[in-house]
């Protein structure tokens, strides 16, 4: 549930600023009367993204037990990719997100409604369907659909929550700051889905090794009980784990957090400074 809850605080929070900006900006430019298109975006946006989630769902569920293991499997996959890329493009831009914004607002006031109504949905719907993807893949994951869906809705609403306070003034939060710390927590979840996408494609007869487990402690610690749910929610821990599930989930973590974190080193600017002439 824990991880859920994150995904959807992290990913409901950046839609939520994300819509602050476009409303404040668009009062304080003297067109409130054009809220109805930003308004009108996000809620086609929002739409879009269930509707993505709900195909995927349907999806699922009518294909066979094999087909269904390399679909959850590959959905998983793109899912941990889309989040991974989405994580890193965060931590470059959180700083410059609202004068980017910003720009793509002057151009649509311009250009009418219509335009404005795009802005809001295109900047909307790539977190939307986003977040349809990688809760499905995580909620997939899950031994506790139920709550898993729950902690995700409760991110969601946690997010929406803050996101009015830091329209209304009320939170000044450092992006960069949040983004970061919040980011490398997904990619933790993401290594979680990532091994339940390969043992997906284990079962399904689309990679090897799939009876070669590296441990098996369901005995000692069951999915469905108290530890097994906790590290089930924390970190999609799985009891049962072959060698490659475990390969690759070390190999994503270690990779990927230390690209991560790496420290960025600032280009040096060339000097302007003319060299010195000497007089004949």
């Amino acid at each position: 549930m824990f991880a859920n809850y994150l995904i959807g605080l992290r990913e409901g929070l950046e839609a939520s600023l994300i819509v602050g900006i476009l409303v404040a900006y668009v009062v304080k430019a003297g067109h409130g009367h054009r809220l109805g298109s930003i308004w009108a975006g996000v809620g086609i946006a929002v739409g879009v993204s269930l509707a993505f989630g709900g195909a995927l769902t349907l999806t699922s569920s009518s294909l066979s037990e094999t087909a269904e293991h390399a679909f959850a499997g590959t959905m998983s996959i793109l899912a941990v990719a889309l989040v991974t890329w989405m994580v890193f493009w965060m931590r470059r831009t959180a700083r410059e997100m609202r004068g980017e914004l910003h720009g793509r607002l002057d151009k649509a006031l311009l250009s009418g409604g219509i335009a404005l109504g795009m802005v809001a949905f295109v900047a909307v719907v790539r977190e939307g369907l986003e977040t349809a993807l990688f809760l499905w893949a995580a909620t997939s994951a899950s031994a506790g659909t139920v709550s898993a869906l729950g902690g995700a809705l409760l991110g969601i609403a946690t997010a929406i929550g803050i996101g009015w306070a830091f329209y209304r003034g009320a939170v000044r939060l450092n992006l960069a700051t949040f983004f970061t710390w919040t980011g490398a927590a997904l990619i933790v979840v993401a290594a979680g889905v990532l091994a339940y996408g390969v043992r997906d494609l284990q079962e399904a007869g689309w990679l090897p090794g799939g009876e070669n487990y590296a441990f098996d402690v369901s005995s000692r610690v069951p999915e469905n009980g108290a530890l097994g749910t906790v590290l089930g929610g924390f970190f999609h821990f799985d009891p049962v784990t072959t060698w490659l599930q475990l390969g690759v989930w070390v190999a994503y973590l270690v990779v990927t957090l230390a690209i991560y974190f790496r420290p960025s080193h600032p280009t040096v600017a060339a000097s302007t400074t003319a060299p010195a002439r000497t007089l004949a």
